[in-house]
């Protein structure tokens, strides 16, 4: 099954663990968390305190994207404020084998991600390492932001490169845009992993049903 995973990038937070608690019942599978830095993508969101509050409010995965440079910097707080997997992005990791390596020894399942216009054929020599691809389907900084059309294209891609060196199994996420409208779409290209904020936290019933109608969006194209 398709994996849910929201973003409490678009959560209140001023509610934040009533969010998470409010998507955790409806079926969401892993609690996504967006850490933006300001250098690296124009925006400053969230560090390791927030993370925490998050593990608090939820016995779901908590599933961590560092959109930030030097993030092996960071690597050891983010797993103990509770992160189960830690993804990094190939563009601001000079020696990504040791930093995916670093998350597997701090006990976290290690992801890369790449931004829209980074060639999935950068993964080539660190698909052995990795437990996790993220596809950004928008360009990171800003939640809210038009799926990228191109991007079903690169989601094939990543399987087939996944699938020839033995990696099958590697789940690949995806985050931009995605909501009722485009779910399909990139399941059909072979996503598992779908990461939605506004699509969730903006539904006008609550984001409750956000996970609902994503989910049934998917299950609807079957």
């Amino acid at each position: 099954m398709t994996i849910i995973a929201p973003s409490i990038l678009s959560a209140d937070f001023g509610r934040l663990a009533d969010d998470v608690q409010a998507v955790e019942a409806a079926g969401a599978d892993w609690i996504h968390v967006d850490v933006m830095d300001g250098h690296f993508v124009p925006n400053i969101t969230i560090g390791p305190l927030v993370a925490d509050a998050v593990r608090k409010a939820t016995s779901l995965p908590v599933d961590v994207h560092l959109m930030i440079e030097s993030p092996d910097m960071y690597l050891e707080d983010f797993v103990k404020a509770g992160a189960d997997r830690i993804t990094v992005h190939q563009e601001t990791c000079p020696h990504l084998h040791r930093t995916l390596q670093r998350i597997r020894d701090l006990g976290a399942f290690p992801g890369v991600a790449l931004n829209p216009s980074t060639p999935i054929a950068t993964l080539q020599d660190v698909i052995p390492y990795l437990e996790l691809v993220l596809v950004m389907t928008v360009n990171p900084g800003f939640g809210g932001q038009a799926f990228i059309p191109t991007s079903t294209k690169k989601i094939r891609a990543a399987r087939e490169l996944l699938e020839k060196e033995g990696r099958g199994e590697v789940p690949i996420q995806v985050d931009g845009g995605v909501g009722p409208e485009t779910a399909s779409r990139v399941v059909g290209a072979g996503a598992d992993v779908l990461v939605a904020g506004s699509a969730v936290f903006g539904h006008p019933d609550g984001a409750g049903e956000g996970v609902r109608a994503l989910r049934s969006s998917i299950s609807t194209s079957h």
